[in-house]
């Protein structure tokens, strides 16, 4: 029995079928980029610091995103041995430079709740960020990572090894708890390095079944209701998806309302009124 996940009973026979035909996660790639219009997420976030509170652009999408896995449980499902399991826990794996360096990065993990409001969510980033840039200090990830690189030929057999453990949903739970590539969601802001965004993969090892990688704003065209083109202030998103747990259709509405969140960020202050339950 796995530590991160509960095996899915209810699940479509088609989605019993498609991991053994698409077995590895880098088979079942779908990338789609998301523009995430900007005056609505400044207007608030100008709003809020009027009122004393910070919210970054990160905490507004993260609870957007968070909002959204309430009312689309499947997004946190993913596939272990071919199988379709559900995450025990909401965990987004965030890479962060360290401080005083455009170079040096990390990655480790958040634990979310479902009910958190966007408030909880900038406490919990700030945290995160705080713990993590700490320039002269490696985090519990880092420590781990570096521990297996120090004995010659160790690294190789020990990643074969917890390979064989993840597939076999054996891992045990410490190092599960450690590893970014066990997580929810990965999420990347390559804005922060002035560089466009990308499709950050899926990795293979690891449980982590979406992706979004942020870049840098850019300007996109609309038809007004009147014909007239008009050139909107968007934040790319580079989004990546395991189509193995869910249908393209599920995943449509899915971020069709991530994007309602987005533009209507005052709906995240309070706690969702419904968390649904993936069974």
């Amino acid at each position: 029995m796995r530590c991160d996940g509960k095996k899915l009973k209810k699940v479509d026979p088609m989605y019993r079928i498609v991991p053994h035909i698409m077995v590895e996660r880098h088979d079942s790639m779908n990338m789609i980029t998301l523009n995430l219009p900007m005056e609505p997420m400044q207007r608030y976030i100008r709003g809020k610091a009027a009122e004393g509170i910070t919210v970054s652009h990160m905490a507004l999408i993260l609870a957007a995103y968070l909002r959204t896995l309430a009312e689309f449980p499947a997004l946190n499902r993913f596939i272990g041995n071919r199988k379709v399991y559900a995450h025990k826990d909401i965990t987004v794996s965030l890479v962060v430079l360290k401080a005083n360096s455009m170079e040096d990065e990390t990655m480790s993990k958040i634990r979310f709740e479902a009910e958190d409001t966007i408030f909880d969510v900038q406490k919990k980033i700030l945290h995160y960020i705080d713990e993590n840039r700490k320039y002269s200090t490696e985090n519990s990830t880092d420590k781990m990572i570096d521990t297996l690189t120090r004995i010659p030929g160790l690294l190789r057999v020990a990643v074969g090894f917890l390979r064989f453990l993840d597939r076999h949903g054996w891992l045990p739970k410490k190092i599960v708890e450690l590893s970014p590539f066990h997580a929810s969601l990965l999420i990347t802001n390559l804005a922060s390095i002035r560089t466009n965004h990308i499709y950050h993969h899926v990795y293979d090892f690891g449980t982590t079944s979406v992706s979004m990688a942020l870049g840098n704003q850019r300007e996109v065209p609309r038809r007004t209701a009147s014909g007239e083109i008009v050139f909107d202030r968007c934040l790319p998103v580079g989004l990546v998806m395991d189509e193995r747990i869910a249908a393209g259709s599920y995943f449509a509405r899915a971020f069709h309302v991530f994007k309602r969140y987005i533009k209507n960020p005052a709906l995240l202050e309070e706690p969702p009124k419904e968390v649904k339950i993936d069974e």
